[in-house]
């Protein structure tokens, strides 16, 4: 296994990447990667519990995705707000970030912002005029390789049917797929991790053990920790659920109820503790994502998977096809 950042690279024609969610959450395709003889399927998304055995228990993540965009009144800043301090006190991103040194003000309604500081992160801490909940009247904060502005369908299809916890600034995309009918033929539990920005920052340095991850919150309930301790084999939706259940895992193997924060960096060589199968969707090149997936199924095996969807024209990324690996 390597560690180098280069390693994980691919050419992905941009038209592969897609815009729009597909017209029902249950028409994606499926790769289905078989890690113990290299070789490869494809499928429908529907085909799921064809590969599923008695004894397995699918876990999902129930984050609910904040509708944290907005923009300034005259359009020409864009904010992501992450967290509400206190009273009137804010964490945003901000794009361009040039029109928002300390001290610039900006209008969003009636609510007049102010730079107050600016963390070595790049974040900006705006002080409000008025104390208002920012994220009333927001739309879905859709990842930046979507090239337009959220609109209606996003505040739907960018959120699972089963979304419960709000929190997160992204969605599990691996969960956009299920349908309410899909998951009531499928033993399933859900915990909670929220997705932060830190999904999407780049890795900065060649060498890959020197990244460090942004540190999410996760709750795991003491009936998922149960069903998940008595079943025979874990399929986790979503590299997000893996983070959660192996950073939880205790030494006996087992998981209690718990809630707390993780900063775990998975990627090769990984040896996986708490996750039998993973369910994912295709993910950006030298991404923490598909490094956490390169371990799971091999580095080699997984380039050669993307290079076969690619020539089959699979859709990419967050509102793309899935992968089942076994």
């Amino acid at each position: 296994m390597t560690a180098q950042l280069s390693d994980y690279d691919y050419d992905l024609p941009k038209e592969l990447i897609a815009q729009r969610p597909p017209e029902h959450r249950d028409d994606s395709l499926m790769m289905v990667l078989h890690r113990d003889t290299h070789t490869i399927e494809h499928r429908q998304f529907r085909q799921l519990k064809t590969f599923l055995k008695k004894g397995d228990l699918l876990v999902l993540n129930d984050t609910q995705v904040l509708p944290a965009r907005r923009f300034s009144n005259d359009g020409a800043i864009e904010f992501l707000f992450l967290e509400r301090l206190g009273p009137g006190r804010w964490t945003c991103l901000v794009k361009p970030g040039r029109k928002m040194r300390v001290g610039a003000t900006a209008q969003i309604g009636n609510i007049i912002l102010c730079v107050e500081k600016i963390t070595s992160d790049g974040e900006r801490i705006v002080v409000l005029n008025e104390d208002v909940d920012l994220y009333s009247g927001g739309s879905m904060p859709l990842p930046p390789y979507v090239r337009r502005e959220s609109d209606t369908e996003d505040a739907a299809r960018y959120q699972t049917v089963f979304a419960h916890t709000p929190g997160a600034l992204a969605a599990p995309t691996a969960g956009l797929h299920f349908t309410p009918e899909i998951l009531s033929e499928i033993p399933h539990t859900c915990v909670t991790l929220h997705v932060g920005t830190g999904t999407f920052l780049p890795v900065r340095s060649e060498n890959i053990a020197e990244h460090r991850m942004h540190a999410e919150r996760f709750a795991i309930s003491y009936s998922a920790a149960t069903r998940i301790n008595e079943a025979e084999r874990i399929v986790a939706v979503g590299t997000t659920v893996v983070r959660m259940l192996e950073a939880a895992r205790r030494e006996d193997g087992k998981l209690s109820a718990q809630e707390g924060t993780t900063a775990i960096f998975i990627y090769p060589p990984y040896r996986f503790h708490a996750v039998d199968v993973l369910l994912t969707n295709f993910h950006l090149p030298r991404s923490t994502l598909l490094m956490l997936v390169s371990a799971f199924a091999g580095r080699e095996f997984l380039l050669r998977a993307y290079q076969e969807a690619i020539r089959e024209r699979y859709r990419f990324y967050s509102y793309g096809d899935c992968m089942l690996i076994l």
